[in-house]
């Protein structure tokens, strides 16, 4: 419970916001005046007769995140401890057990599980949903309070109760681990080159070019192509989706950005530079790839850069952007949409492989009930022949092999 002086200042500075913003109101929309006294009047309703006593502090927050959490599923709320996290998890470390999650009707749902880590061992997979954190009903959480309370001391354990379409609910035990997300994994498949991108973090970009020249200097003149794979990366840091884009092109647009009304329009361009010197690139993505990585793969499909191969992506076209706030904490406040090179929107619709190739049964018994950003509720409307040569045939085949095989 807040002290006397912390109420105090909460209620001078909701005092000095509200006068500072009368003359507007007044002015522009006498309707949000009057919403505004509504929210006034059912707040000191609440601080004097519910049936318990509860926290200003508390009490102001649920009103900001209902807000957020309103307008579309990836706005929200982040208080200091959860902007602290947010921090800490794009460098590529934290503590947990390795999902990212987003909220749906009530429930969080399981975007993609991060490679090696007690989530992905345990079988999670894209498109889950929890409904029990330790016997604890998620319903009525936000998405903040649920994944607090799947962080905790490392080594120790939990108990998630989990749905997945066709199934019974069941549960899983999990031990917490230190999450490092190592976002690039190489290695070499006989005479190709082959790149896993996880996530898109602050060393993404670095990492990738150090993997692919130390692949390349190994294998010198018998390096015909690269496989990029994008699958189930739920995306990251868009800095680093433009730079992983622009280590493959030569000039050109990236991505554009465009905000509401179309106002404030940002285009991200390539410099000169292939790191690949033009050899031919597949990109193998599926209903995971989202956000970070759908900017890639559409970056280097319209630039006829790459041939994509797998399914359809997931279709996160938004911009989030961090807004630090007086408390310490930050609103993550969606304030525009990803656009491809070739002026195509990403959000609710994602990008279309050139070639389809269906996951092997193996990856549709795991992931049968994927769903993509379409299909969450309150998400945004969207807006809005590759050369045939004898390499590409050729890694195409062995991708097909190694999709199969795998």
């Amino acid at each position: 419970m807040l002290n006397l002086i912390n109420i105090s200042k909460i209620i001078t500075t909701l005092t000095l916001i509200y006068l500072a913003i009368i003359p507007k109101l007044f002015s522009d929309d006498s309707d949000v005046y009057k919403q505004l006294n509504l929210f006034g009047e059912v707040y000191e309703r609440v601080r004097s007769e519910y049936v318990e006593k509860v926290s200003d502090k508390d009490l102001i927050e649920a009103a900001i995140n209902g807000m957020l959490q309103s307008l579309d599923p990836h706005s929200s709320y982040l208080n200091a401890d959860s902007f602290t996290e947010m921090k800490i998890q794009t460098k590529g470390e934290f503590g947990g057990l390795g999902i990212e999650v987003t909220m749906e009707n009530g429930l969080v749902k399981v975007v993609s599980p991060i490679d090696d880590t007690p989530a992905a061992k345990a079988g999670l997979q894209s498109g889950d949903y929890i409904s029990h954190i330790d016997e604890e009903a998620v319903m009525g959480l936000t998405l903040s309070e649920a994944v607090d309370k799947m962080r905790g001391p490392i080594n120790t354990e939990l108990k998630i109760t989990v749905i997945r379409e066709g199934q019974e609910a069941f549960d899983l035990n999990l031990k917490r681990a230190i999450i490092k997300v190592t976002s690039i994994k190489a290695k070499k498949e006989e005479d190709v080159a082959y790149i896993r991108i996880t996530s898109f973090t602050q060393k993404t970009f670095k990492n990738l070019v150090k993997e692919y020249n130390k692949l390349s200097l190994e294998m010198k003149d018998n390096l015909k192509g690269l496989v990029l794979d994008l699958r189930n990366n739920p995306g990251g840091l868009l800095d680093q989706a433009v730079s992983v884009s622009d280590a493959f092109l030569e000039r050109g647009e990236i991505v554009s950005t465009r905000g509401r009304d179309n106002k404030g329009e940002q285009r991200y361009n390539a410099s000169k530079g292939d790191i690949t010197n033009g050899l031919p690139i597949v990109v193998l993505i599926n209903g995971g790839s989202a956000s970070a990585s759908e900017i890639v793969a559409g970056a280097l499909q319209d630039h006829k850069r790459g041939i994509l191969m797998g399914t359809q992506t997931f279709g996160k076209g938004s911009v989030q952007t961090i807004i630090p706030v007086t408390s310490k904490g930050a609103v993550r406040l969606t304030t525009a949409r990803y656009f491809t090179p070739s002026g195509n929107s990403i959000q609710a619709k994602g990008i279309s492989p050139d070639i389809y190739v269906p996951q092997s049964k193996l990856e549709v018994l795991e992931n049968n009930n994927s769903r993509r950003e379409a299909d969450l509720r309150g998400a945004l409307d969207s807006e809005n022949k590759q050369e045939n040569n004898e390499k590409i045939v050729a890694i195409m085949m062995k991708i097909i092999l190694l999709m199969i095989i795998n």
